[in-house]
């Protein structure tokens, strides 16, 4: 009777010890050594791990007990070193120990486990929906879905190859969850075309796989609308152009929605709505202040031409020449047909008159 009451009594205390393991000591001098000392695992992928459970203070009473305490999986003991194997992981919150336990002392090392999950999707967007306008700020999100553990989980965020920003996720949770992330940007020109997209890495550690587990989401394309941007000067200097010759005057732009052009003449006259202002042959009227306005939906840009025309007065004073010649030459011609020849005219009449009248003198009178 008493021998069975020992033994129960033995029997009782081993199994004190196995169930007061989270009081063991962790800082032990010969504590139990795991290999490896982490695992990092799929989830539903098999795990193995082995412990030495000591190297002499576990040998020295055939009483000691060495254990491996676990909530799934087998253990096989081989002396003082046990081998722990999970055929397929399926528990998100593990916590296993190597310890031994003596009469004075219970000693352990924790394994540490983690199981991860790479994120059954990732997929971006944006807080708006249409054209995107410059100057403007916008919000992108990426989301990313059953996912664990989250504290492992670093989102980036690119446009093109350009990395704009790293988000870490800040929940705890060992199982899978859903995570979101948001990165503000101000829309610019450069971004119309542009391809954004974000990436989720589960960073595990060394003893995680190499390189880390990684899901892209699509690309998302932007369209920005975006003022005019001129691709000339917006007040170039004067224009100095000879009368005759043709005028062009170039107003270009680049703006998404297209832009519109107006042009504003000195003369007041056409409506023209070109990039490109031709007048083929300039005159006096030509010179003065063109603006050409080039506006879409978004803003509104000028460029101002000033154009001075140089009259050749060459031909004005050819001109004026021989126009004088022509009233000269037509006094003369006035003069010599109602003056001169009048005159000479009436020197005639009066050479026949005293002529007539000398004859007449000389002629006899019948009796």
């Amino acid at each position: 009777m008493f021998s069975c009451s020992v033994f129960l009594g033995i029997s009782l205390l081993n199994i004190l010890r196995c169930l007061h393991v989270s009081a063991c000591d962790v800082n032990c001098a010969d504590k139990p050594v795991l290999t490896p000392s982490a695992l990092v695992v799929k989830y539903g992928d098999p795990a193995s791990a082995t412990c030495v459970a000591c190297q002499k203070a576990c040998l020295s009473h055939s009483d000691n007990v060495i254990a491996m305490e676990k909530s799934v999986g087998n253990t096989t003991k081989n002396g003082t070193t046990l081998t722990w194997t999970v055929d397929r992981l399926t528990e998100w919150a593990l916590a296993p120990k190597c310890f031994y336990s003596t009469v004075d002392n219970q000693c352990c090392t924790h394994l540490s486990v983690i199981v991860y999950q790479p994120p059954e999707n990732v997929s971006i967007s944006l807080n708006h929906t249409g054209p995107l306008t410059e100057h403007t700020e916008y919000t992108l999100q990426c989301s990313v879905l059953n996912v664990a553990p989250a504290r492992n989980l670093v989102v980036t965020f690119y446009r093109g190859q350009t990395k704009l920003g790293q988000e870490k996720a800040t929940s705890d949770s060992k199982e899978p969850v859903n995570e979101r992330f948001a990165l503000s940007f101000n829309a610019s020109k450069e971004d119309n075309g542009a391809q954004f997209w974000c990436e989720a890495k589960l960073e595990l550690g060394a003893y995680g796989p190499q390189p880390p587990p990684v899901v892209k989401s699509d690309n998302l394309t932007a369209t920005v609308h975006y003022g005019p941007k001129l691709k000339v000067p917006a007040n170039p200097a004067p224009i100095d152009i000879p009368e005759g010759e043709t005028l062009n005057l170039t107003c270009l732009a680049d703006g998404n929605p297209n832009p519109l052009y107006n042009w504003s003449l000195p003369s007041k006259t056409g409506n023209h709505s070109e990039p490109i202002l031709t007048i083929k042959s300039v005159d006096s009227q030509d010179a003065g202040q063109y603006v050409c306005t080039v506006r879409n939906s978004v803003s509104t840009a000028q460029v101002t031409f000033n154009v001075n025309v140089k009259v050749d007065f060459t031909i004005y004073i050819i001109v004026a020449v021989i126009l004088a010649v022509i009233v000269i030459a037509a006094v003369a011609a006035v003069f010599y047909f109602f003056y001169y020849k009048q005159n000479k005219m009436g020197e005639y009449q009066l050479k026949d008159v005293f002529r007539l009248g000398t004859r007449h003198q000389l002629i006899p009178q019948s009796s």
